[in-house]
C-alpha cells in the first residue's frame, strides 16, 4: 500500500536516497558522469533537503513523499512560479517502483497542494531532452511541449543541454 504524504524531518535521508537513485537512472545515458555528480551533490545532499523539507510559501512548497510501509519510494516538489502557475521541480522514484503509479499520486497531491492552496490554473515542468522516462509521463498526463531552453546551472556543461518546457492547463 503506498501512501502520500508531506514530508517531514526524519524523511530527509530517503528523500535523497531516492533523488539519487532516480536521478542516476534517468540521466545516466544522457548526462557526463561528473555533471550528473555535480547535479547530485548540489540539489541532493542532506543539508540541502533538510532545509528544504519545509516549506517555505509560494515559491517552494516542501517535499511530498510517497511511502510503502515506512520505505519512502518516490518524492515531489514545487511551487508557484507566477500567480496562477504552479511548476514542478522535481519528481523522482526509487527505479525499482516505476510503473505502480506512484508518480501519478504523487503529481496528483502536488496539483491538489497547488490549485487548493495557490489557485493555480496551468502548471509547467522542465524536462531533459533525451528523458525517456519523464516525456512519456509528463504527455500522458496532459502536459503539452511549449519550447525548448538551455539546461538550468551555472557550469558551461549545463547550458550545453537542452531543457524542454511542457505545460497543461488544471481544469476548477
Amino acid at each position: 500500500m503506498i501512501t502520500v504524504r508531506n514530508a517531514v524531518m526524519r524523511d530527509a535521508s530517503g528523500i535523497r536516497e531516492v533523488c539519487i537513485k532516480g536521478n542516476q537512472d534517468t540521466y545516466a545515458a544522457i548526462y557526463s558522469e561528473e555533471y550528473l555528480q555535480n547535479v547530485i551533490d548540489e540539489f541532493y545532499n542532506l543539508g540541502r533537503i533538510q532545509k528544504e523539507i519545509v516549506p517555505e510559501g509560494r515559491d517552494w512548497s516542501g517535499y511530498l513523499t510517497a511511502l510503502e510501509h515506512d520505505r519512502i519510494v518516490g518524492a515531489i516538489g514545487g511551487g508557484m512560479i507566477d500567480q496562477k502557475a504552479g511548476e514542478i521541480y522535481v519528481l523522482y522514484l526509487d527505479p525499482d517502483y516505476r510503473g505502480r503509479g506512484i508518480g501519478t499520486k504523487l503529481l496528483e497531491a502536488l496539483t491538489k497542494q497547488q490549485k487548493d492552496l495557490y489557485g493555480a490554473e496551468e502548471q509547467w515542468a522542465s524536462v531533459q531532452k533525451g528523458n525517456d522516462k519523464g516525456i512519456p509521463f509528463y504527455e500522458a498526463r496532459g502536459f503539452v511541449f511549449q519550447k525548448e531552453q538551455p539546461g538550468y546551472g551555472e557550469s558551461k556543461e549545463a547550458s550545453s543541454y537542452i531543457s524542454l518546457r511542457y505545460r497543461r492547463g488544471l481544469l476548477p
